[in-house]
């Protein structure tokens, strides 16, 4: 077993932030983003880590990163260009870090979230009202909630995130760009829950973060 990482120490290379999970470094032009070992839940960094969590976390990212990339780019770069300077650090970096391109400032003021109810009619997600719409329990209407929907949420700076209409999502970002994220967090979700069901992992929810390249909408990792 590797030794767990609770925070990274680059000395010499640029720190920026550390957040509940990942610590983000600047080298150049581009971030260089590690997923540490500490475990975050309900927006509490718990006390015990997880050993190699934060390797598992990284290689599931670039996966799907790799998978999606002709539904959406992103910022990832390849391994193979890590600069030198970050040599000495391999033991902190190896298999939990990515070096991306630097778009600060491009995230988009909402999260968006797609939800799936499971192939077996269990609930994945809470029944009742969620952005603005309502679905029955499962088992009470088994065919009535089989497609995708699309959850907007908030981005908090403190607490949690919170559910939003989509409307309210369009008042935050604008039209033409809610109807984008809208259109392709469908379609991440529907390729991965395809690539996944057939393995046998169902696919509840998932929560991805975009921002925009200049005009480009882009797929980003957490920070």
């Amino acid at each position: 077993m590797n030794a767990i990482v609770w925070e990274t120490s680059l000395p010499g290379v640029q720190f920026l932030n550390r957040g509940k999970v990942r610590d983000l470094y600047e080298v150049g032009d581009r971030l260089l983003i590690v997923a540490t070992d500490r475990l975050s839940a309900f927006d509490v960094v718990l006390p015990t880590p997880i050993p190699d969590k934060g390797r598992v976390l990284t290689q599931l990212s670039l996966f799907w990163f790799d998978l999606l990339r002709d539904v959406i780019p992103n910022h990832v770069l390849p391994a193979a260009d890590f600069p030198p300077e970050l040599a000495a650090y391999r033991a902190q970096l190896d298999g939990r870090s990515m070096l991306c391109q630097k778009q600060s400032p491009c995230r988009l003021s909402v999260s968006c979230v797609a939800t799936y109810p499971a192939p077996d009619g269990r609930i994945i997600a809470p029944p009742g009202k969620s952005a603005g719409f309502r679905c029955r329990r499962a088992f009470e209407n088994p065919s009535g909630c089989r497609k995708p929907f699309f959850t907007p949420s908030t981005k908090a700076t403190a607490g949690h995130d919170e559910n939003i209409s989509f409307d309210e999502a369009v008042a935050r970002i604008g039209g033409v760009l809610g109807e984008l994220v809208r259109a392709v967090s469908l379609e991440i979700y529907k390729r991965a829950a395809a690539y996944a069901e057939p393995r046998g992992i169902i696919s509840g929810g998932h929560k991805f973060e975009f921002g925009l390249a200049g005009d480009q909408l882009i797929g980003l990792t957490k920070p």
